[in-house]
């Protein structure tokens, strides 16, 4: 790609054709919406191989050993992400049985797997150790106890981490921040609540504590987020060690490195932010005459976010003179609920008038009988979008199918994988049928 295009879209794998219409890795949008239908979401796996290879690459010369960043499932969550996963050697984490079944039926090594989530129910621990589940990621009292319980019935000794709660405001969206001391996730430090539940660990005979998690929150760019946190659980790490003797293996930093939505965000070198990550690390462990552990990251949103695009229809275009333009599309907050939760933003394009001027300001809104339906405000389009064109939203490889909702019992979209030039469905367009298959009459 030319560096016109690449400073020109959103995303490196958007460009345009000789007929003026968008391409993503290199299709033309229009023709995949013939093809496959609207809405779809298209995914490039050629992007998705990149992304993984950013971090598995760095994380070697960084780190080395048995370091290895993990895929956060939550992202993006179907059968063949895991086959992808399995191939770069990028381990998972899950954060439901669900999902745990989903990368099992993939043929993905659940050894490599870590199990999250704030409520994990005695049915999750289960199913999640029958299957061959490698870590949990515990973060409470009552889910620690309910772990040695079920390991003891099966005579097992079950691998887990805990989560810790390092007091780091990442200053982001309130409903994707995790690391604070009120955070619904994890047991702080601050309050005293890490030790005890360390300490209780420890003294568990079915019990394998190997580590400890951190999360600071989601679609972070700010530059010291992430060495912020890794001070603070060195420091603690080494607290523990002089305290009660325990040494961990492995340090978990989570996920949430930012991606570029649209053209006010910035652009973060992952490859750039290891390093100084890993320069954090190994300071730290040296001030405070430890050894660095294995570490962990859990990637999720920079994996497959800009990997993806949803293509819609245009059904109505709505001028109010004075007021506003409405571009309603046959889609909506059903396959993208982002800016409804939390007023996210992204770059749309109209696929099939690429070479248009955009002289119009509009609201892209959905077709659902809600008020909140809207993909993006204030919107700039070519005037004379009409009923039958396509609209593109870019970066929506993330949490976009994965917090999907049937509302005004509307059906799913498809998945759509490009490889090599080739597309196809790897998730097929869900049916009426499906949403009335779980209907007792």
């Amino acid at each position: 790609m030319n560096s016109e295009a690449t400073n020109r879209f959103i995303c490196e794998n958007i460009n345009v054709n000789e007929e003026g219409h968008l391409t993503f890795a290199g299709l033309d949008t229009t023709e995949l919406a013939k093809e496959f239908k609207t809405p779809a979401y298209i995914m490039d796996e050629a992007r998705i191989r990149h992304n993984c290879r950013v971090y598995t690459e760095a994380f070697k010369e960084h780190f080395g050993g048995d370091s290895r960043p993990l895929y956060a499932s939550k992202a993006n969550s179907f059968k063949y992400i895991y086959k992808i996963m399995k191939e770069e050697g990028m381990g998972i984490d899950v954060v439901s049985s669900g999902e745990i079944l989903c990368a099992y039926k993939a043929g993905y090594d659940l050894g490599m797997a870590y199990f999250h989530s704030n409520n994990k129910t005695d049915e999750d621990i289960s199913f999640a150790m029958e299957l061959g589940i490698g870590y949990f990621v515990v973060d409470y009292f009552e889910e620690l106890y309910a772990i040695e319980e079920e390991a003891a019935r099966r005579g097992i000794t079950q691998k887990i981490l805990l989560r810790i709660t390092p007091g780091i405001d990442p200053h982001t969206y309130v409903q994707v921040n995790t690391g604070t001391v009120d955070s619904k996730f994890g047991i702080a430090i601050e309050t005293g609540q890490a030790d005890e539940i360390i300490a209780e660990a420890l003294k568990l005979p079915h019990i394998d504590l190997v580590g400890y998690h951190c999360h600071v929150g989601s679609q972070v760019f700010a530059e010291d987020v992430f060495e912020r946190a890794a001070v603070v659980m060195v420091r603690y790490i080494a607290h523990i060690y002089r305290e009660y003797g325990y040494m961990v293996k492995q340090l978990n930093m989570g996920g949430g490195f930012g991606v570029r939505y649209v053209d006010t965000d910035p652009y973060l070198n992952v490859s750039e932010k290891i390093a100084d990550l890993a320069e954090a690390i190994h300071t730290t462990c040296e001030k405070e005459k430890i050894p660095v552990p294995t570490i962990i990251m859990e990637p999720g949103r920079s994996i497959v976010a800009d990997a993806g695009m949803t293509l819609y229809t245009v059904g109505s275009v709505k001028r109010i003179p004075f007021y506003k333009n409405y571009v309603s599309v046959d889609g909506g907050m059903t396959d993208n609920p982002r800016y409804a939760l939390y007023g996210s933003k992204y770059t749309c394009y109209t696929a099939n008038r690429m070479n248009e001027k955009n002289d119009m300001n509009c609201n892209v809104v959905g077709r659902c009988c809600e008020s909140g339906d809207i993909i993006q405000r204030d919107v700039p389009l070519p005037k004379d979008t009409e009923r039958g064109d396509i609209v593109a939203v870019c970066t929506t490889g993330a949490y976009n199918y994965s917090m999907a909702s049937h509302y005004n019992k509307l059906p799913n979209p498809p998945i759509v994988m490009i490889t090599d030039g080739k597309a196809r469905e790897v998730v097929r367009r869900q049916t009426y049928e499906d949403l009335l298959s779980l209907d007792i009459d």
